[in-house]
């Protein structure tokens, strides 16, 4: 008996033990399997339309295969479009018990007009994987005529396209699918296609494609809901004067006015590619042209009528006529982005659509009369100029040098302005000038400085001496600016002291009495130089017949 219980008693030990390491290993936590790094395989870049109507939107997206999104860099912005918003659509399939998810990311673009716009190379990077895109060109055409109105039942906004259910080795899971995406949404629901009806895919283990109209599924911007708005806007040449004389300035400016009111619906719309072409057609081939301050992004405010305007002041140049032709300018056309807004405006969203409105200038011309006939004749300046002169000493003694300084001042071309002569006169030396220019828009201050040194007391008179000859526009006569100061000189007469003769000097006389007063050769030094060569050859000669000597000795 003692045998039979203690036989008993080890089978139940025997039998807790090995149960005791079942459960141990049913209860060890399963490690997770690490998701593999995203690839360069694992995401594709997919291109928008070619061509759409200017209704229509452009997308650019990108196609993520069986990986989660982490992170993403944003898209692009493209000219000549605006982004409305960004979608997500995900497609999941299970083909024999293997899940496969494709993720798609779609940037939605709205035209502002149409044409032709080259979408520039981009680049994106998803989780870490850079995708790029070599660019291309999309051409946006005139909006389609008038379609079924909204009320009529819009088409499914997805097809999932997938192997029919008779195919071979296509599991339940796969079976075609159709019908709106959601079922709540209140979308009428469309009856299942027959399996025959499909096309199966080339190969039946591809991820699923979606093919969806996203503007039907979301909506696009509607031209008809949109109002355009009046404004007062207007493009101009305009010369603050229409008549002038050759050599006189005119100044001429485009400008872009505009209403307070205007600035919500306008824009400017590239204008650095649009300002050089208006530049040149500004430019006057029988003028001499002064350039006006740079274009301004900061207007300035006129009144004109009664109407207040801000002013933009795109172009300004002084054009001076160097003959009697007319100054001609263009009519020029500027475009600029205007916006349209909705009738019914809702919060939270850009109520704008953008659009574009050219702007064409009338042409002007300023007429050129010729100036009138001078008895001396030659290039005489115009302007409104006045003088201003100086002096540093009026009264000085004979032999010191004094400073006048002749200045012309006012308006007009300072270019034109040339030094005066001073005329001859005994006793006086005149060094000079040293010119300066204070040059501003239309005009400025010109000095001409002059260095005199009397060599005979009395008066200068340098209102005889010196004198310029201008032609002034407003009284239409010509003037003549002469000096007013009349500076003098004291002191006895500077006699001109007599310089020593060489002869005289200690030690250049007796050199000059005893130099050999035969002429030279010019070519002595020519032939001391060839002399020279002559005695290096010999002596390389004789060195090079003594090392033959001894190497033969040797």
């Amino acid at each position: 008996m003692a045998l039979l219980f203690g036989w008993l008693g080890a089978s139940a030990a025997h039998g807790q033990a090995a149960v005791l390491p079942t459960a141990a290993i049913k209860a060890a936590p399963q490690p997770k399997p690490k998701a593999s790094p995203t690839t360069a395989a694992d995401v594709t870049l997919l291109p928008g339309p070619g061509s759409l109507p200017v209704t229509g939107v452009f997308t650019l997206a990108f196609r993520l295969r069986d990986k989660a999104l982490d992170t993403y860099s944003e898209f692009p912005e493209l000219e000549g479009f605006k982004k409305s918003g960004k979608t997500s659509t995900t497609t999941t399939r299970i083909v024999q018990g293997r899940r496969f998810s494709d993720l798609i990311i779609t940037q939605r673009y709205v035209p502002y007009g149409e044409g032709e716009y080259v979408i520039k190379p981009f680049q994106l990077t998803v989780n870490g994987v850079v995708v790029r895109s070599s660019g291309s060109l999309v051409r946006v055409g005139p909006a389609p005529p008038a379609a079924t109105p909204p009320s009529a039942d819009p088409p499914p906004a997805a097809v999932l396209v997938a192997p029919p259910a008779s195919a071979p080795g296509t599991p339940l899971g796969a079976a075609p699918v159709t019908g709106p995406a959601n079922p709540a949404a209140g979308l009428p629901a469309t009856p299942p296609a027959s399996p025959s009806a499909l096309t199966p895919p080339a190969n039946p283990t591809a991820p699923l494609q979606a093919v969806g109209d996203l503007d039907k599924l979301f909506g696009k911007p509607k031209p008809a809901l949109y109002q355009e708005l009046h404004d007062r806007a207007f493009l101009a040449v305009v010369a603050d004067r229409q008549s002038v004389f050759v050599g006189e300035g005119v100044r001429v400016g485009l400008y872009f006015y505009l209403t307070p009111p205007d600035q919500a619906m306008l824009a400017f719309h590239d204008f650095s590619n649009q300002l050089p072409p208006l530049l040149r057609a500004l430019h006057q081939s029988t003028a001499w042209q002064e350039p006006g301050p740079e274009p301004s992004i900061t207007p300035d405010t006129v009144r004109s009528q009664g109407q207040l305007y801000l002013r933009f002041r795109l172009a300004e140049n002084v054009y001076y006529p160097l003959t009697p032709q007319a100054l001609t300018f263009p009519a020029l056309a500027l475009t600029m982005v205007k916006f349209k807004f909705l009738k019914k405006p809702e919060p939270g969203q850009d109520n704008r659509l953008a659009g574009y409105k050219s702007y064409l200038s009338a042409g002007t011309a300023v007429q050129v009369r010729p100036l009138p006939p001078h008895p001396q004749g030659g290039v005489v300046p115009v302007g409104n100029f006045r003088l201003g002169e100086a002096i540093s000493r009026a009264a000085f003694r004979v032999g010191q040098s004094i400073t006048y300084t002749f200045g012309v001042e006012g308006r007009g071309n300072l270019s034109a302005v040339l030094a005066p002569v001073f005329s001859a006169y005994p006793g006086l030396e005149v060094y000079g000038p040293e010119v300066r220019e204070q040059a501003t828009s239309g005009g400025g201050r010109k000095l001409f400085r002059y260095r005199l040194v009397a060599r005979e007391p009395g008066t200068i008179p340098l209102d005889s001496l010196v004198r310029l000859v201008v032609f002034n526009p407003v009284t239409v006569r010509y003037d003549t600016l002469r000096p007013g100061i009349r500076p003098t000189a004291r002191g006895e007469l500077a006699v001109p002291i007599a310089l020593p003769k060489p002869e005289d000097d200690p030690f250049y006389g007796p050199a000059l009495a005893e130099a050999d007063t035969r002429l030279q050769s010019l070519d002595v030094y020519r032939d001391v130089h060839r002399y020279a060569s002559w005695l290096l050859l010999g002596l390389v000669g004789v060195a090079g017949f003594g090392w033959w000597r001894a190497g033969r000795s040797s």
